[in-house]
């Protein structure tokens, strides 16, 4: 059963950086695809990053494409997102899940596209 679990989240200010992470558990990783996610107070759930099976990504939020990298270790089953340059439009409940089919990542996001979310790991970008 696949599973992941978040964290590095926390309180940073603005123009600060974390490195979150997404440790899976159940399966291999190397087979799949996998998103960062976040979800604001009142706002729903936007797609942030995937990253492919192969490496390669793929940015779902244009807010975030000269500040956040995502990269992968399958030797350690994680996924990272790193975060730089934080702004208080930032804070919210990141999440990671796994794209339920192939090996690629979506060209769009749409959430029925990932499945085995995990529980999350809050940021908040405040001074």
């Amino acid at each position: 059963q696949l599973q992941f679990v978040e964290s590095g989240g926390g309180l940073v200010q603005p123009g600060g950086s974390l490195r979150l992470s997404c440790v899976a558990s159940g399966f291999t990783l190397d087979y799949y695809s996998i998103g960062w996610f976040r979800q604001a107070p009142g706002k729903e759930r936007e797609g942030v990053l995937c990253i492919s099976s192969r490496g390669v990504s793929r940015y779902y939020a244009d807010s975030v494409t000269d500040r956040f990298t995502i990269f992968r270790d399958n030797a350690k089953s994680t996924v990272y997102l790193e975060m730089n340059s934080l702004k208080p439009e930032d804070t919210a409940l990141y999440y990671c899940a796994a794209v339920r089919y192939g090996r690629t990542c979506p060209s769009s996001y749409y959430e029925a596209d990932f499945g085995s979310w995990g529980q999350g790991t809050q940021v908040t970008v405040s001074s």
